[in-house]
């Protein structure tokens, strides 16, 4: 049985665990992030992978940072959440480890553990992933491998452009779908509905102290669980917009799964019945042919560890 260790390195927290052949993680250990300092992130990381290292015999390690990284996955081109910018990250913690390391985006790791282990374990050639929190991320895999393209950053799905002079996005752009079928988007949604008619939202303004601006995702899941109907009609918005982007990634790529990961599915139907309604109807003119089915996410929180570990496993 081989065994690697995967990390997972967020702008609040660095998770990693030892991981074997089948995907289980057998040890897990996590530390705070210092987020605005280089060097302590990276000694962080050094310091995670030599604890889970005692006492087993792994083959390699593999990086997952929320950034940009480098065609040779090698280098954290930059990171928003984090103070890298052209950082050597495997040189660095290859030579403090004394063994082989891969460093991917997270985005593409998590959508890698669903390929290898998760929703869409049972595909053996395509998959694309969206991950719906804060913003919009995920991952694609054509033929059997991930879609990095020419400088390794291929798969900014957050970043395709859904409306026209939309929403100002991070990255610059107006009308992104992250601003459309994101966490975030779902709290604007809420709160603008909140303060439209307030009358429809009683139960989502009573968890935010009666104040709109103060009404966060957590608690539109939770109203919308209880039947209120301005936190169930967010949800159908970012279903919609959401639902549409997956039917554009059917079109183009005809992948044999989609798959929709993040916090945001926590919601469970309120989110996935009306991404699927978008979806069915933006493709009825495919109606006679084959098109991908769309699944939850599977591995939750752990995804990030688990294919990072497959990855370091391919070195």
């Amino acid at each position: 049985m081989t065994l690697t260790i995967g990390v997972d390195v967020g702008g609040t927290k660095v998770a990693g665990g030892v991981v074997d052949d089948t995907g289980t993680v057998l040890v897990q250990t996590r530390r705070d992030t210092p987020a605005d300092d280089v060097g302590k992130t990276r000694d962080v990381i050094t310091e995670l992978v030599t604890e889970l290292a005692t006492g087993h015999d792994i083959q390699a390690v593999g990086i997952g940072a929320a950034g940009w990284i480098d065609a040779s996955r090698s280098t954290v081109l930059f990171a928003p959440n984090l103070a890298w910018r052209d950082e050597p990250l495997r040189a660095y913690v290859s030579a403090a480890v004394g063994l082989p390391v891969i460093v991917e985006n997270d985005g593409n790791v998590a959508a890698w553990a669903e390929f290898r282990y998760g929703a869409a374990r049972h595909a053996d050639d395509s998959m694309v992933m969206f991950t719906i929190g804060t913003g919009v991320g995920g991952g694609i895999v054509l033929g059997g491998a991930l879609v990095r393209g020419a400088n390794g950053i291929a798969a900014e799905l957050g970043h395709m452009l859904t409306v026209p002079d939309g929403h100002q996005c991070g990255c610059g752009r107006l009308g992104c779908i992250e601003q459309y079928a994101s966490g975030s988007a779902l709290v604007r949604f809420a709160r603008a509905a909140a303060r439209q008619e307030p009358h429809r939202a009683t139960a989502l303004l009573e968890l935010a102290d009666g104040e709109a601006e103060a009404i966060t995702g957590p608690m539109v899941t939770a109203a919308a669980k209880g039947g209120d109907p301005v936190s169930a009609e967010a949800f159908a918005q970012v279903g919609r917009w959401l639902g549409t982007s997956l039917a554009d990634m059917a079109q183009i790529l005809d992948p044999q799964v989609l798959v929709v990961g993040g916090g945001v599915i926590d919601a469970g139907d309120l989110l996935m019945g009306p991404t699927r309604r978008s979806y069915t109807e933006a493709l009825a003119q495919r109606s006679r042919l084959p098109v991908a089915e769309i699944r939850p996410a599977e591995l939750g929180n752990s995804a990030g560890v688990i294919g990072a570990a497959d990855l370091a496993r391919r070195i």
